[in-house]
């Protein structure tokens, strides 16, 4: 093997980011067909759906979504009725974000479908693989955000 070449077919990076655009798409299929949501509205509403009131630059941090694109995704939503801003009591400049019953209802129909789309994954895979791939997940999770957290 040459070491002046690399094999971008082996390198870690280039395989995750590969993987992980291929898993996306295909869920995206489900919610955009389904919903006509765009991957920051998705993201957006499961992040409300799962810890409730929010500001944009906490669900920027966590969905790990450019503030413009969080932007965005706050109007798209807020037009369908979806979401509520409420001012924040001391800060005008922030604003909390909720879902309304409406989005509420979206998401709770959702989560099954996303469930099953992640079953459907795992099922492809032997028992022992499921595990390796979660725990190795986790492990890279771990080693990756403590890594940007201190940079």
């Amino acid at each position: 093997m040459n070491d002046d070449l690399l094999s971008l077919e082996e390198f870690l990076p280039y395989r995750l980011n590969r993987l992980a655009d291929a898993v996306s798409r295909d869920f995206s299929r489900l919610y955009r067909d389904r919903f006509g949501l765009t991957r920051p509205e998705w993201r957006l509403l499961a992040t409300l759906g799962q810890y409730g009131t929010m500001t944009a630059t906490a669900i920027g941090h966590h969905s790990a979504m450019h503030k413009t694109k969080v932007s965005r995704a706050v109007t798209a939503l807020e037009e369908r009725r979806w979401l509520r801003r409420t001012p924040d009591g001391t800060d005008r400049r922030v604003e909390h974000l909720t879902l309304t019953k409406a989005g509420e209802d979206s998401y709770r129909e959702l989560v099954p479908l996303a469930r099953e789309f992640e079953t459907r994954i795992l099922e492809q895979m032997r028992p022992a693989e499921k595990s390796a791939i979660i725990s190795g997940l986790a492990a890279l999770e771990r080693a990756m955000l403590k890594q940007r957290d201190h940079d």
